[in-house]
């Protein structure tokens, strides 16, 4: 992938000082995914491993809101006349879009604003982080309409973020969570005024790409495999990530830097 020429048919890009912005944009309809939005966004994360050039990711909604979901008109509706075979090879997909955002090394920040719902919420929960203004409202709705809420990973992801407890809640009952109580349990890193937070977003991604990058992808892969390892194996296996950055330039850089007394400049080797 080459961010520079890059040019998604179903939702716009940027990209800007290592940091690529991904921007939901059917804001009269408080930017609804379809078929195609939910592929291309899976298609994208998974070419983002091979884009030297982006080192962050922001992704963010149009029009005051963050994602209502599926379109109920254009995805909805055709999954009631589907057969079994159509309808495990949506779930799969939409599925292998939250496989794509957790395995790509950049970290993820999802900038949410207004409605957040549904797959939204998914969206959100599989970002490695998240800012959101107040007037964020988040709900996991699948039980309002007849599902489980065991959608596209939220069972294993969101205990996880935010407690066992807290999530059966929400999986359950299918109710908004508010800004403050999303900020209260963890949901949400930290909630900031609407009008900056795209610059907020902005910032913390210029943050993060400006960083070892190398060593942020390392994180971010044992963040997730950590979560199949007892104590000893995660502990072992961070002794070898670590052993590895300890190889890169940048872990060189550091301590040269640190010896001369300047702020180190990361390249991400």
């Amino acid at each position: 992938m080459n961010p520079e020429t890059f040019a998604p048919q179903h939702f716009d890009w940027s990209w800007s000082d290592g940091v690529a912005v991904i921007t939901l944009d059917r804001p009269e309809r408080k930017n609804p995914l379809t078929f195609d939005s939910y592929a291309e966004l899976r298609d994208t994360f998974r070419q983002l491993p091979y884009a030297d050039g982006v080192h962050a990711v922001v992704l963010a909604g149009a029009g005051g809101n963050f994602c209502s979901g599926g379109d109920v008109h254009e995805i909805i509706g055709p999954l009631t006349g589907m057969d079994m075979k159509g309808l495990l090879a949506f779930t799969r997909m939409t599925g292998d879009l939250v496989k794509a955002m957790r395995a790509c090394p950049q970290p993820v920040i999802a900038a949410v604003d207004g409605i957040c719902v549904g797959a939204g919420a998914i969206l959100a929960m599989a970002s490695d982080l998240r800012l959101a203004t107040p007037a964020a409202k988040v709900a996991f709705l699948f039980t309002r309409v007849g599902l489980a809420g065991c959608d596209m990973g939220a069972c294993a992801i969101l205990p996880r973020i935010i407690g066992q407890g807290r999530a059966a809640e929400l999986l359950f009952t299918g109710r908004s969570m508010a800004a403050e109580e999303g900020e209260r349990w963890g949901f949400f890193n930290r909630l900031v005024a609407a009008e900056a937070l795209r610059d907020e977003a902005l910032t913390l991604a210029r943050q993060l790409a400006a960083g070892p990058t190398f060593a942020h992808g390392m994180t971010k892969t044992m963040l997730n495999q950590e979560w199949n390892m007892g104590i000893d194996q995660a502990i072992e296996a961070e002794a070898q990530a670590q052993a590895i950055c300890m190889q890169t330039a940048d872990f060189e850089r550091a301590y040269h830097a640190f010896v001369a007394k300047q702020k180190p400049v990361f390249e991400g080797d």
